[in-house]
């Protein structure tokens, strides 16, 4: 397939657009993988809030005029530290690039992500991985897929024997949700067999959804680096839920991504 990106009208299928919001985070990807390489220095907070936004603004330099030729009434939305849900209507939600800090310590865990959300619900999802060249996308109803291969959460019943996985929400964070933070890594260290710790946490997820790990939560959150995975999990055939069980919305102040056979061990575990 050509990696030319061609502008589609309103009338476009969601599969088709799902194709070409894959051409834009691989073409945004490619542009990020050039800045790769070397430990970006920085003393300040402003030096670092500088150093970030050049990631950014070199990913969205490509994302947002390819993803709004795709649909050109469609919001927009790429803070990554935004949350709750949004107005009506179909928006783009991008993270022009997830694990922006491991990028700027050439650190490998970092992608390039970009949601169609339609009446809060998302709709289709495109994660690329430069460094490694994967592609996940998910169109809800049809699957979850890598570069094409379909996807399916792990069939594991036992906690016990299960990887699973936990990230920082945002920095700064708000030091009731730390300690809760804190508190639950115990709790699964007890519970589980291994406990990795890391951001960002859409890797985690599509892990979660390839089946490599079992279970993968976090507390607080935002949009953007939440919705892609959840979508890639369902459509897996992934539970999703808020760390007490109940049903998760981007408004919830927790999230659990998990098999359907720890899925309630999971919850337990994170309830003590």
């Amino acid at each position: 397939m050509s990696e030319t990106l061609h502008t589609t009208d309103a009338a476009a299928s969601d599969a088709d657009l799902l194709t070409q919001t894959a051409i834009a985070v691989r073409a945004a990807g490619s542009a990020l993988r050039e800045r790769f390489g070397e430990v970006v220095r920085y003393q300040t907070r402003e030096d670092l809030m500088r150093a970030l936004a050049a990631n950014d603004d070199t990913a969205l330099d490509i994302l947002r005029p390819r993803l709004t030729g795709l649909r050109p009434d469609a919001g927009w939305v790429e803070d990554e530290l935004d949350g709750g849900a949004l107005p009506p209507g179909e928006w783009w939600v991008v993270d022009p690039a997830e694990g922006n800090i491991n990028h700027l310590h050439a650190l490998p865990e970092w992608a390039v992500t970009a949601t169609l959300v339609r009446d809060n619900q998302p709709v289709l999802t495109a994660v690329h991985l430069p460094l490694t060249g994967e592609t996940y996308t998910a169109l809800t109803g049809a699957g979850a897929h890598l570069d094409g291969r379909p996807l399916h959460v792990s069939r594991t019943a036992d906690l016990g024997l299960s990887i699973v996985a936990t990230s920082q929400a945002r920095p700064d964070e708000d030091e009731q949700v730390v300690r809760r933070v804190g508190s639950s890594i115990t709790s699964m260290l007890l519970d589980a067999l291994v406990v990795r710790t890391a951001v960002p946490a859409t890797l985690h997820l599509t892990n979660v959804a390839a089946g490599r790990i079992d279970a993968f939560w976090q507390f607080a959150g935002a949009r953007a680096d939440l919705l892609p995975g959840a979508l890639l999990v369902t459509e897996a055939g992934g539970r999703i839920s808020d760390a007490r069980g109940r049903p998760w919305t981007p408004q919830s102040e927790s999230l659990l991504a998990a098999a359907p056979g720890i899925h309630a061990q999971a919850v337990a575990t994170l309830s003590r």
